[in-house]
């Protein structure tokens, strides 16, 4: 028996570059591999990861950065489509506040403003989430997913990916947490908050995604309804999502 493909790619300018393939999905049928792909930013990619990512024959990137985020980093493949999905980043502003406002940042703040944005990915920008599924259902792979660390609002919807395909839970946390594994934390970056914040901020843990699937609860019953009304998945297009991306 072959040994399956490769899931994480080590590239030198993107180190949480990730196939969402060969998870067991709805009746047992697996994911297809070098289908969809997760990532961080592509804006730092060498000319060797680009030859490995044209080899993959890429042609579509989903980018969920903000427009500074985007713009301090554009993507490294200049033959892919780039579809913006817009998320802004909230997570430093709110920390920043809390900082003007005189408090003494912990550990427990950054991880309170974490659960806290992931929540919104629910309550404000399932517009974004939405807009994804559909290209999701044309001809657009192999393609890539991606943020700036590839690890929240990327998380986010790789884990409704998952779920959409009839993924078990403890595989999508699974691979939800691989980031903690690949993702190299830009040393540089939010430098003027505490080391043990800035630690929380470049990782990931099972409550962030928790705190998005209890606000979709929350406000609409259960993941089932969010992925119908939220993201307009109907049975049919649920089946179309099943064909397209996994076996037969």
């Amino acid at each position: 028996m072959s040994d399956p493909p490769v899931r994480h790619f080590n590239l030198a300018g993107a180190s949480n570059f990730r196939d969402l393939g060969g998870y067991p999905g709805k009746d047992g049928r697996r994911l297809r591999w070098r289908q969809i792909f997760r990532s961080n930013h592509l804006g730092h990619v060498t000319e060797a990861d680009i030859a490995i990512l044209r080899g993959l024959g890429l042609k579509s990137a989903f980018d969920f950065r903000g427009t500074e985020e985007r713009l301090a980093a554009m993507c490294g493949l200049t033959e892919i489509a780039v579809h913006s999905l817009p998320i802004e980043p909230t997570v430093v502003a709110a920390l920043h506040a809390r900082l003007a406002a005189g408090a003494a940042l912990s550990s427990a703040d950054a991880l309170d403003v974490m659960r806290d944005s992931y929540r919104n990915y629910v309550r404000q920008n399932t517009s974004s989430f939405r807009a994804l599924f559909a290209h999701l259902l044309e001809d657009r792979a192999p393609l890539v997913i991606h943020c700036t660390a590839g690890k929240d609002r990327t998380g986010f919807a790789c884990a409704l990916i998952l779920h959409a395909l009839g993924v078990p839970d403890d595989l999508i946390a699974q691979d939800y947490l691989l980031t903690n594994r690949f993702y190299r934390r830009d040393p540089s970056a939010s430098s003027d908050l505490p080391d043990d914040v800035r630690q929380v901020l470049g990782s990931v843990e099972a409550s962030f995604l928790a705190a998005a699937f209890d606000a979709i609860g929350a406000d609409y019953g259960n993941l089932e309804n969010y992925l119908r009304d939220g993201l307009g998945l109907m049975p049919g297009e649920r089946a179309r999502l099943e064909a397209r991306y996994l076996e037969s």
